[in-house]
């Protein structure tokens, strides 16, 4: 398609500067009174009349085109951006504002496709422009060619000093743009919190300092780019006076006639033009390659470690794990886990007690393979997990986490999101052990009813069991189970910890709770302090112990 457009591009200026010569041939029928060529005058305005519909069809059909690789490039770039987001490490998502990558997905994207569509339809055009004007000159007259030649490089000295000025201010506007989207990404999600507390006031001063800084650089990368046709404009006026006052000398000294002169103005004229249209490209191109930048900035972030080539799908998973002098931590000037060590028998329920920053949800983190070890080894039903694929791994864990999460979509297809091809049947059964169904049944649309994005129109409480349930839904050979049940009011946890219960049955389980009231029965406790597990053992075998964990249950009991 690229190098049909170049074709159309080239046929679309060779009948432009063919059009000239007509008309100049025109001219030389028609200069005295009584000596004008009739026949031969319209013979020349059928002519001009072809070359003008064979313009315009060939113009029509490079637009098409070029609208058609600007747009499937961009559908291309946006789809492999999206899919190396989706291969990124978790490290790097946690460590940058959302709104800023989704400005760089969504707005930086259609800012580069604008600069794009532009730079097929003019830049091309316009380069060709030159190149077959000069041509058309030389052939007509050399001397004046020379003239408009030394010319011209004034004009892209000038177009060239203002194309850098503006990069910088337009990567600026573009970086800023992407702060101002984090703000209010930020402040859309947390608007109860922001409500709560007060926050009103500070918001908006962060936002108009942002907004502000934007509209400075805007109005910038705007001046900058705005001077560029000015500019050039004034260079080409000088050219075609330069044209004009050196074509007249020649027609009067007999070198031309004066059709001739009439087709070099005009090719001064169409000369001249594309410098202006690849002026005002450049100034498209600078923001669209700015914007570029930053798309390709993500793209070029290194993935995740890649699985071995020899990886194998995890299968036949009896629930065993087992870590070996694991160590990990987040920056390499901080450790977090230094050698701990666990072996975990298959059903065996495990609770992880500790206080915040313990490292309770690394360690889930780390078995579910979001980050990997930085030494020791994980396996699962003796396999290192760092040798077999990730999703084999995860696809036989079920996680029910303290931060809910649900996609916009009906309720039924959020309980059948790990598992899509569930039937109905499944469906109602798994909200039923959750406790989901009643609550359900009461929605305006039953199991139909649509939610907003992350449940906005549902309680805390009632998003916790559709979370629950979906994984009831699932119920793989391992759970794990990270405050599960912090948003739901105690009755309601009641019969969920007997659903749990069900569920977890001949299962391996890892349960997060700072309740301990809801640990009592796992069969082991692993109590976490700076990394490390410091106790471990049963509930009555710790209180027995008289040690820390049995602190921190008195704390919670006490009296």
């Amino acid at each position: 398609m690229v190098v049909l457009s170049l074709v159309l591009a080239a046929v679309t200026v060779a009948t432009t500067l063919y059009a000239p010569i007509l008309v100049g041939e025109g001219v030389d029928l028609i200069l005295g009174p009584g000596n004008v060529d009739f026949a031969g005058l319209f013979a020349i305005l059928r002519k001009i009349a072809v070359v003008i519909a064979i313009t315009a069809l060939a113009q029509w059909l490079m637009n098409h085109i070029n609208n058609q690789i600007t747009y499937r490039v961009v559908k291309d770039i946006r789809t492999r951006a999206f899919n190396h987001l989706e291969i990124l490490p978790l490290s790097y998502i946690d460590s940058h504002q959302y709104g800023d990558i989704i400005s760089r997905i969504i707005a930086d994207i259609d800012q580069f496709s604008e600069g794009l569509l532009m730079g097929f339809t003019q830049l091309f055009t316009g380069v060709l422009t030159i190149l077959g004007t000069l041509g058309f000159m030389l052939v007509v007259n050399p001397f004046i060619t020379l003239v408009v030649v030394c010319v011209t490089p004034l004009s892209l000295f000038v177009a060239s000093f203002i194309a850098k000025k503006t990069y910088s201010m337009f990567k600026l506007q573009s970086q800023t743009r992407g702060e101002l989207t984090s703000l209010v990404d930020e402040m859309v999600g947390n608007e109860k919190v922001v409500q709560a507390f007060g926050y009103q006031d500070e918001a908006q001063k962060r936002f108009e300092e942002i907004n502000g800084r934007l509209q400075g650089y805007s109005l910038r990368a705007i001046f900058f780019s705005s001077i560029t046709n000015p500019a050039t404009r004034f260079v080409n006026s000088m050219v075609y006076a330069s044209v004009g006052v050196a074509g007249a000398f020649a027609a009067i000294r007999g070198l031309l006639t004066v059709g001739q002169l009439s087709a070099f103005l005009s090719y001064a004229n169409q000369y001249t033009k594309p410098f202006n249209e690849i002026s005002g490209v450049v100034t498209e191109l600078q923001n669209a390659l700015a914007c570029a930048a930053r798309v390709f900035e993500l793209i070029d972030e290194p993935p995740f470690t890649p699985e071995d080539a020899d990886a194998v799908n995890l299968q036949n998973v009896d629930g065993s794990v087992k870590l070996e002098h694991v160590n990990f931590s987040y920056t390499p000037d901080t450790s977090l886990i230094e050698d701990l060590n666990l072996d975990v028998k298959p059903g065996q329920r495990i609770a992880i007690v500790g206080p915040t920053g313990c490292g309770k949800t690394t360690m889930i983190n780390l078995l579910m393979r979001f980050y990997d070890v930085v030494s020791g080894s994980i396996k699962v039903s003796g396999e290192d997990i760092r040798h077999v694929t990730r999703k084999s791994l995860r696809t036989n864990y079920g996680m029910v986490l303290q931060e809910t999460w649900l996609k916009a979509g009906t309720i039924r297809e959020n309980i059948a999101y790990g598992k899509p091809d569930a039937t109905e049947e499944e469906i109602i059964q798994a909200a039923k052990e959750a406790h989901a169904h009643s609550f359900i049944k009461r929605m305006p649309q039953g199991y139909d009813t649509v939610i907003s994005e992350d449940g906005g129109n549902l309680s805390q409480g009632q998003k916790q069991l559709l979370c629950i349930a979906r994984v009831m839904l699932c119920l793989p050979p391992m759970l794990i189970l990270d405050e599960a049940t912090s948003s739901i009011d105690t009755r309601t946890e009641i019969r969920i910890q007997k659903a749990f219960a069900t569920m977890m049955k001949g299962r391996t389980s890892f349960i997060v709770a700072h309740r301990l009231s809801t640990i009592r029965e796992a069969d082991v406790i692993l109590v976490m302090k700076d990394g490390h597990i410091i106790e471990q053992g049963t509930h009555e075998s710790l209180l027995a112990q008289n040690g820390f964990y049995a602190n921190l249950y008195n704390s919670q009991f006490a009296g």
